[in-house]
């Protein structure tokens, strides 16, 4: 018997198969034509990924100079003692010490948490109700939605000085109008009683078309079968917005008020341009307070110390926040 019949490797009629035509066992190993296509594709798959990087390079350049630069300067700021022009020197937590022997510092925290109340209080609801209004209007829809969102357009700090003049005691609208049915004068912007509610309201007038046009968008994804049905059912409007349209457009309303809730500690606009944060630091809030340390009092050390403070509570904040709110976000 030849060795090749010995090891079991014939052809039909005994005839041995030649070494060039043998195929190697199952398992023996990747077929040489996989092993010549896993390269190309491999470095192909790398050469789109630097490509793409390339092609954002620059905008992660100019983000990270203008964006992030500037919050690793103010926190370095926070531990140093500088003008911005001699070099500064290291001083640890000395920022935080005079920062809260500062007595302004609680007024500031209570007239920004203030006006973060009133703001969800007055302005998250608000648009919420006026995007359900509109999404049952057929008509005049589209005009509709450029009257709502026209304050967006206006710019901030031109609106925030039509309202003062529209608190304005003696000449203002404000005043003009409800003296027609019998109520005021109020002195608005000059009492510390009405000053807040006064800045709350120009700020929800300026910032509830963005809102009502993303309530819009999102109702828009309700399925109408669900209303048809709860229609034929006979379930008023009312039942309608609570049971279907409210519980569609849930993750939505949760990360609008999260939004709101940060973009209400940052408040500046406002009691900057209309109050100055008066009367008697009335409606000075945590971000004018920075502005008077860095600007006016040329104190950069404590100003970043209270800037890193806000960005550490508002961390906090979102994730306390997301954390509640997981099993209703789903």
């Amino acid at each position: 018997m030849s060795t090749a019949q010995a090891e079991g490797v014939t052809r039909p009629g005994n005839r041995p198969i030649p070494d060039g035509e043998r195929r190697p066992p199952s398992g023996a190993g990747t077929p040489p034509t996989a092993r010549r296509r896993s390269g190309p594709q491999l470095s192909r798959a790398w050469r789109l990924n630097l490509a793409a990087l390339v092609f954002l390079l620059p905008a992660l350049l100019l983000f990270g100079y203008f964006s992030w630069w500037p919050i690793l300067r103010s926190a370095l700021l926070a531990f140093q003692q500088t003008n911005l022009v001699e070099p500064a020197t290291w001083v640890g937590w000395s920022n935080f010490g005079r920062l809260f022997d500062d007595p302004v510092l609680p007024i500031a925290v209570r007239n920004t948490l203030w006006f973060t109340a009133l703001s969800l209080l007055i302005g998250f609801p608000l648009p919420v109700l006026v995007a359900l209004l509109m999404s049952e209007i057929r008509r005049f829809g589209g005009l509709l939605r450029v009257l709502v969102y026209l304050p967006v357009v206006v710019p901030p700090v031109v609106s925030v000085l039509l309202w003062k003049q529209f608190y304005d005691p003696d000449s203002g609208l404000a005043n003009h109008v409800l003296g027609l049915i019998g109520l005021g004068p109020f002195l608005w912007l000059q009492d510390q009683h009405w000053a807040m509610p006064g800045l709350v309201i120009t700020a929800t007038w300026a910032g509830v078309g963005g809102a009502v046009l993303i309530y819009l968008a999102a109702l828009a994804g309700v399925s109408t079968e669900l209303y048809d049905a709860a229609e034929i059912d006979g379930a008023s409007i009312l039942r309608r917005v609570w049971h279907i349209a409210l519980p569609q457009i849930r993750g939505v309303l949760l990360l609008m008020l999260l939004l709101q809730i940060i973009g209400a500690f940052q408040v500046f606009t406002e009691p900057f341009v209309m109050t100055a944060g008066g009367p008697e630091n009335a409606t000075i809030s945590v971000l004018m307070l920075i502005y008077r340390y860095a600007f006016l009092d040329g104190d950069y050390g404590r100003a970043g110390a209270l800037s890193v403070l806000l960005a550490i509570v508002l961390g906090l904040v979102s994730a306390l926040y997301l954390r509640l709110t997981r099993p209703w976000s789903k």
